[in-house]
């Protein structure tokens, strides 16, 4: 073995994790469950719901059968929500076409709803236990710093330059240990800020730690200003306690959620519920303005709430809008801010 996953296994053997939820079951379609999960989303973030998750759909052919709607309802909170919706897609397709089991090639899995390039190496090789490199953002900072590689590791020459060193530091054999060393690693010393370098099994030869500028890689994203929006959302309320929601898209953000109807300014909100509600408003109240953060943009969110009795023939062909008590509507699946609004009420 090279010396990186020499030094890197035998660290692993007495300091890496080992009681991850995930790490109890490691079959592949276990694997792939935490891999989504982990795009993106801190450790101790994930562990309640994969717990859940798996409790709900311990298998490929009960999370094939359910509704996206039920695996939604589960993500409520997680963020990134096309990865929920992918998930759905990736268990009919593989219950489908691979008899439930996921591939154990690697461009089938590549070829699958939301897994890339890194999330089929991490099923390959802890999975399926076969020789593949991952990349994710633990990974590609501990190579950018023991390398000292520069430059943006999302850009494209930079990531090909990353992605041909990942393959070259492979060890030839314990490959499931090796890949989780590294994201171990990077979780737990060589974190974004404050490194652990005296700790680091590793130091001897990373070349950011020689330079005595861990913390320069990798080089940060060119910033942009980040925009903001306004929404001002339609917390219509029967006097059944009813509130009224709208399923979103498919696509876009919060795509395939329950969340309230909106308009982008208040002077609009008259003439929307009149097109398509369909309710006489007895009183209007504007709740405290709130905000919310995305990842590339930040939303200012504004609350109306209106006290109405609605026309209830006009949405029983509608699939869009729907009624619903308040508990029923906290079992959908809704965005976190609206699941707070809700929970308010």
């Amino acid at each position: 073995m090279n010396s990186f996953s020499e030094q890197l296994l035998t660290w692993f053997d007495h300091a890496g994790r080992k009681d991850l939820p995930w790490q109890k079951d490691n079959s592949p379609y276990h694997v792939w469950l935490s891999e989504i999960m982990l795009q993106q989303t801190q450790v101790n973030t994930v562990i309640p719901y994969y717990l859940r998750f798996t409790q709900a759909f311990p298998d490929m052919e009960l999370l094939a059968k359910a509704s996206v709607d039920d695996v939604l309802a589960l993500w409520t909170g997680l963020g990134y929500y096309a990865r929920a919706r992918n998930l759905h897609k990736t268990a009919v397709i593989v219950s489908t076409s691979f008899q439930g089991n996921m591939p154990s090639n690697i461009d089938d899995l590549i070829a699958l709803p939301g897994i890339g390039r890194s999330t089929a190496g991490a099923i390959m090789a802890l999975g399926h236990h076969q020789r593949f490199p991952i990349l994710d953002g633990n990974v590609k900072r501990v190579l950018t710093r023991y390398a000292a590689i520069e430059g943006w590791p999302a850009k494209k020459a930079v990531e090909t330059k990353l992605w041909r060193y990942a393959e070259q530091l492979l060890p030839q054999h314990r490959f499931a240990d090796y890949i989780q060393a590294q994201m171990d690693l990077g979780a737990t010393l060589c974190t974004r800020s404050k490194p652990n370098c005296a700790a680091c099994p590793i130091n001897g030869n990373c070349q950011a730690f020689i330079q005595g500028e861990p913390t320069k890689y990798p080089t940060a994203k060119p910033k942009k200003t980040t925009p903001t929006r306004q929404s001002h959302w339609i917390v219509a309320q029967s006097c059944k306690g009813e509130l009224l929601l709208e399923q979103r898209n498919n696509r876009g953000i919060w795509g395939g959620l329950w969340s309230f109807p909106e308009t982008k300014t208040a002077d609009e909100i008259n003439n929307y519920c009149k097109r398509n509600i369909y309710f006489s408003a007895n009183t209007t109240q504007s709740l405290a303005p709130f905000k919310h953060v995305f990842s590339h943009f930040k939303l200012n969110i504004n609350p109306h709430l209106i006290h109405c009795t609605p026309i209830l023939n006009h949405l029983s062909d509608n699939n869009k809008f729907k009624w619903y008590k308040i508990d029923e509507a906290l079992q959908l699946g809704l965005p976190a801010p609206v699941k707070l609004l809700i929970q308010s009420l």
